[in-house]
Order: structure tokens, then sequence, then C-alpha cells
């Protein structure tokens, strides 16, 4: 899948981070959609964090603002299908919502995504130091972020992961393994499917290592989100199937099939 083609469902490439200035945003998110909780377009989260105060921000510069950084984490456009589907498991995983905003946010985020990689790196019961977040960042965008702007951005990074349950403490942050549960597995699924992943491919994407389990545990909670009805998943011995097909448009559908005869004509 190229950027443009994923774009078309909600995944973002830009070079800006909120995380320059916020975290993931969970708490705003969480009272955003008990507050909205059936919109059907993007501007009735505007107008209710803008025009309703919805948020309760002290002023209307923070309300616009806090507005345009949700929508850079997660879109806000319930037409758009990465954030459609998280407001699907949002409603019906209560336990996985800290989980589902990070993958939800990891997909328009490229700095929180990529940052991944030093948090999972780092063994349970570790530290994970503020100084090991600034040099990855340093390291993958040199010389574009001052010193004050990196520290800025490595707190603001650590603090989501504690979120998540990644980490916790408030100075010295310890890593633990969060708890994954079968809506954040099935939408880390999901994710996956949208980049042409197929199969036991769906497994082995950034979203599902995102979730921090094993692949045995991965494939139990898919198993428990198809019961559900979440998804439609298959398993014998080590070959895996799963479908999403009540989670997709026709349009979507339309666009994934066109990208795959795309691909096998290359071949």
């Amino acid at each position: 899948m190229t950027d443009t083609q994923l774009a078309r469902f909600g995944f973002g490439f830009s070079k800006r981070s909120v995380h320059v200035a916020r975290t993931l945003m969970l708490a705003e998110l969480t009272d955003l959609l008990a507050a909205v909780p059936d919109a059907k377009e993007q501007q009735e989260y505007i107008t209710a964090i803008i025009d309703e105060n919805c948020l309760g921000k002290k002023s209307f510069n923070n309300r616009k603002i806090t507005a345009d950084q949700l929508i850079q984490l997660y879109t806000l456009d319930p037409q758009v299908t990465i954030f459609r589907n998280l407001l699907y498991f949002w409603q019906r995983d209560e336990k996985g919502r800290p989980l589902l905003a990070l993958l939800c946010a990891a997909t328009r985020d490229s700095m929180l995504r990529k940052s991944a990689i030093v948090i999972l790196k780092t063994h349970s019961g570790e530290i994970v130091t503020k100084g090991s977040v600034e040099e990855y960042i340093e390291n993958q965008a040199p010389g574009r972020y001052s010193k004050v702007t990196l520290g800025s951005m490595a707190r603001n990074i650590r603090s989501t992961w504690t979120q998540t349950g990644h980490m916790s403490g408030r100075i010295n942050k310890i890593r633990l393994q969060p708890d994954a549960t079968p809506g954040t597995v099935a939408y880390a699924l999901l994710l996956g499917y949208l980049m042409a992943k197929r199969g036991t491919e769906l497994f082995e994407t950034e979203y599902v290592k995102i979730l921090d389990c094993t692949r045995d545990r991965a494939a139990e909670l898919a198993e428990q989100a198809g019961i559900r009805g979440w998804i439609v998943f298959k398993r014998i011995g080590n070959v895996m199937e799963t479908i999403f097909s009540n989670l997709l448009t026709e349009q979507e559908v339309t666009w994934l099939r066109e990208q795959a005869e795309a691909y096998s004509g290359k071949l």
C-alpha cells in the first residue's frame, strides 16, 4: 500500500507530531465521545468542543487548538475508516479504550508510532529513560527539534505510553506489560488488513506489536472477538484467516480489492 492509498482509510503521514505539545489526549477523547456519543459527522465534534465547550477549556483559542489536535490524532470523522472502527470497538470494549486510542493515534502520528521501538525493547521492570526517548527522536529527525522541544516530546511520549499501561511511575517510568483485550487485537488486525496484510501476516504488524502480547495470546483474543461477532476469525493449526466484512463499507472493500489486483498485476 502506498501512503496515498492508506490515507483514504485515515492513515496520516505528516511530519508534525501532536506530541510536541500534548500527549495521547485520552481524557479529552473520552470526555468528547461521552458528550457526543452518536455523531455522524466531524463537525458535530468540532461544534461540541468549540461552541459548546464540552471539554471545559478556558478560552476560545484553547478550544480550537484542542479540536485541531484531536483531529490530528484521530480524525474525529465517523466517515473515515480508522475512526469509525475506533468508535465501534470503543463502544464494545471499555477496558481496551486506552490501547484503542493508542492504536488509532499511532496511525496518524508517525513519531508516536516510531517511539514504540524504544518502549518495546525495554524489558518489564526496567526504566524507560527520558534521555533514551530524546535520543531516538533526534536520530529519527536530526536537527529538526531544539533541545527544549526534544525534552517536551520525550516527556509527552512517555506520558502517552504510561496512560496505555506500558509504563508506570511519575518520574521513573517503569516498563510494564499492557493488558490487551479482544477489541484491541481485533482493531490492530483490522489496521494490518488495511495495509494489505493477510493470514498470519496480520499478527506481525507494528500495530499488533504495540499491544505487546505473544502471537498465541493475540490469536486467543482474536478468537474471543470472533465469538462476540466483532470479526470472523478462523484458525486451523498455524493457518489463520480473519474477515472484517461487518467493519468495512462497500467502497473500502472496493479500494482493497483494486489494490490487491494492482499488486497481482505487478508480480
